[in-house]
């Protein structure tokens, strides 16, 4: 692999040569918002399921974690007990709604992809979801590439003993690319992803597509940007995050 040459100068950090992607939110606009919301009837009012609540409670946790903080945030009685029932529902209605089409790409996250690959980067892709490659499976780059064969490292949807913001995941991700910690940088766009990069030792890259870039800087976000078009390309050839123009 071409790693980039240490930078002295200022920035996140020095050195970076690995990307990791989280997949809803940041490659893919996916239906895990309106699954979770859909599911909500019989326990709460969906329509108070807002998207505030699934970016600070819900997004980025497996299945049954979210089910329990979406609950609990929504106050619904003993949310122990209905979790479950709750999180089964919820993968019921994702189903449903990926095999409508309901699935995009973004397309800014399909060009930075295709950006950080061709600088001989590794790259790894790691969601909770076990439906993430599913979702990414149809999806080619511009270059005809599969987004999927674009990953030296692949760690979605794994079964762990530790969900985010847990750094467990990421750090199974740096170690199957062969890569220190240090070296890597996270894109996500949820707090409990961002606070898992940190805790792991990673650069995060907040996307907040949903306006939300207070909720990713709150946590420690090393940068923040509302598309992956905002990153500059020359400066992460040289191993540094920064925005476009700063």
């Amino acid at each position: 692999m071409r790693r980039p040459a240490p930078s002295t100068s200022a920035g996140v950090r020095t050195a970076l040569c690995a990307a990791i992607f989280d997949v809803d939110g940041v490659l893919l606009a996916s239906p895990h918002e309106a699954a979770w919301r859909e599911a909500l009837a019989g326990y709460a009012d969906p329509n108070a399921f807002t998207t505030t609540i699934y970016q600070a409670q819900v997004a980025g946790k497996p299945r049954a974690d979210g089910a329990l903080a979406a609950l609990t945030a929504m106050g619904v009685a003993d949310p122990e007990s209905k979790a479950g029932a709750y999180a089964e529902a919820k993968q019921a209605k994702l189903e449903a709604l990926i095999a409508t089409g309901a699935v995009k790409a973004f397309p800014d996250a399909l060009r930075f992809v295709q950006a950080v690959h061709d600088l001989g980067w590794l790259l790894g892709v790691a969601s909770s979801s076990k439906n993430a490659n599913a979702m990414m499976a149809p999806i080619r780059l511009a270059s005809g590439l599969p987004l999927l064969d674009a990953f030296s490292a692949n760690v979605c949807g794994r079964d762990l003993a530790h969900g985010k913001p847990d750094p467990e995941l990421f750090l199974i991700a740096a170690a199957e690319l062969h890569a220190e910690p240090s070296d890597c940088f996270v894109a996500e766009d949820a707090p409990a992803g961002v606070e898992a990069a940190r805790a792991g030792g990673m650069a995060a890259l907040g996307v907040a597509r949903l306006h939300d870039g207070r909720l990713l800087r709150d946590v420690g976000a090393d940068l923040v940007v509302t598309s992956l078009s905002d990153v500059d390309l020359a400066a992460l050839k040289m191993g540094r995050l920064r925005r476009v123009g700063a």
